[in-house]
């Protein structure tokens, strides 16, 4: 696999006439992490064509800084600062309303808007370009996925020529430093309380570790990278709450450990997408993201695998991809169109699964299961059973054969139906 270094493309035009003649006034919706770490970037580094101008939010005195230049007007009317003379609207508010109208608004209004918003681009990104596009403005968004990582320029531009086949990453950075940390022995109430500490979850996190925020992201990379434009409610998250410690013990056996991936490929008309705690091979790239890192993988039909990897969460990477995207619209980039076709989440990955049972123990358990799966055609790969636990509670795992989610659903169902369950088993797929 090899990596890669994407940068904004160059000017379109000479260097004499990318010169910007009037900086573009920019007004920052939201000043909250990412919003005052991109007005730092605007007022410290003052990057060529930009300036700031206005700042938004609601109770703004809470928000006021005294490091920002005199002039910048401070703003909690956002009918206001839509009707004032600013250039773009960088949106940093999130969630769909009221964002969604101002940046609509924004847009219809000829202003070019730059936003972070994953949620606002996955389920309705084509609807707004197209606005963008009728109204002469543009829509940016290099920010929404992996915040710092450029994923999205290195679609647009360096990967635009190639065919990609198949999508899959790390794309929360909560989950990821949740699960690295019980990778090192940690319990899942302390880590999540832990990232809460430290402003890497909200106090109500169902976004994050339920793969909310992740589905977003990967809507926004399938109609990118596999040029397809699905529904986000087609792809069923799952959450990363049922995983323990045991589970990481059992996935070193098996030379893996766990992490949130987010992955989906071409299956014909369709496509096939997931989200949620998977096995990873201790070799593979997924398995060296630690902390809040994200990564993400592509797989070129003619270029072959690409690897973008880095800080996806924080303040300041994702602050440096919006400040990006403003400097391209200051100097004139344009962002390679890319068709998507309407496409549905109707196939199915055919991969390994794990299977955790925790039962109380009693002769024929592990026959009532083998028998559960041959109904579906199911091989079993392997049985793992680590001493030490109380026969009232007893752990063990058993990993089956490549084999289709719907077929090893129905073969749980029936296996759930057995009277030895201390806990809902749990299925975790392995990526191979």
């Amino acid at each position: 696999m090899s990596g890669v270094n994407v940068f904004v493309s160059p000017p379109l035009s000479s260097p004499r006439q990318s010169r910007v003649r009037r900086p573009l006034r920019i007004a920052i919706f939201g000043f909250g992490t990412v919003g005052s770490s991109v007005a730092r970037i605007l007022v410290e580094s003052r990057p060529e064509g930009l300036e700031l101008t206005h700042v938004f939010n609601r109770r703004i005195e809470r928000k006021r800084v005294d490091w920002t230049p005199a002039d910048v007007e401070w703003s909690e009317d956002a009918n206001a600062v839509l009707a004032s003379d600013v250039d773009v609207v960088v949106e940093l508010a999130g969630g769909l309303d009221p964002a969604g109208d101002w940046v609509r608004r924004a847009l219809d209004s000829g202003k070019s808007v730059v936003t972070a918003n994953k949620k606002l681009i996955a389920f309705y990104g084509i609807e707004l370009e197209r606005l963008a596009e009728s109204r002469g403005c543009h829509l940016k968004y290099g920010a929404a996925v992996a915040g710092g990582i450029p994923v999205i320029p290195g679609l647009e531009q360096g990967l635009a020529g190639d065919r990609i086949d198949r999508v899959e990453g790390i794309l929360n950075g909560t989950c990821n430093f949740i699960l690295s940390q019980m990778d090192d022995g940690a319990e899942y109430t302390a880590v999540l309380a832990e990232a809460q500490a430290r402003g890497y979850a909200e106090a109500d996190p169902t976004e994050d570790v339920g793969g909310f925020d992740a589905r977003a992201k990967l809507a926004i990379l399938m109609r990118l990278a596999l040029r397809v434009s699905v529904n986000p409610e087609e792809i069923q998250p799952r959450a990363i709450e049922q995983v323990s410690a045991i589970d990481f013990s059992y996935a070193r056996d098996l030379g893996c450990t766990i992490r949130q991936v987010a992955r989906a490929e071409r299956a014909g008309a369709d496509v096939a997408a997931a989200v949620g705690p998977t096995l990873v091979a201790l070799r593979s790239p997924l398995a060296w993201s630690r902390g809040t890192e994200n990564m993400v993988i592509l797989r070129g039909r003619y270029g072959g695998d690409v690897v973008f990897s880095g800080h996806g969460a924080g303040g300041h990477p994702t602050a440096v991809a919006v400040v990006s995207d403003l400097l391209a619209l200051a100097h004139g980039s344009r962002r390679v169109e890319i068709p998507a076709v309407k496409a549905s989440v109707g196939a199915e990955f055919e991969v390994p699964h794990y299977i955790r049972f925790l039962v109380d123990d009693r002769p024929g358990i592990v026959a009532e299961i083998t028998t559960c799966l041959a109904r579906e055609r199911i091989n079993i790969r392997a049985i793992l059973q680590k001493p030490g636990h109380p026969a009232h509670a007893l752990p063990f795992v058993v990993t089956v054969e490549p084999c289709k989610s719907s077929a090893l659903q129905r073969a749980l169902g029936s296996i759930r139906t057995m009277d030895c369950h201390r806990a809902e088993p749990l299925d975790l797929q392995m990526l191979e």
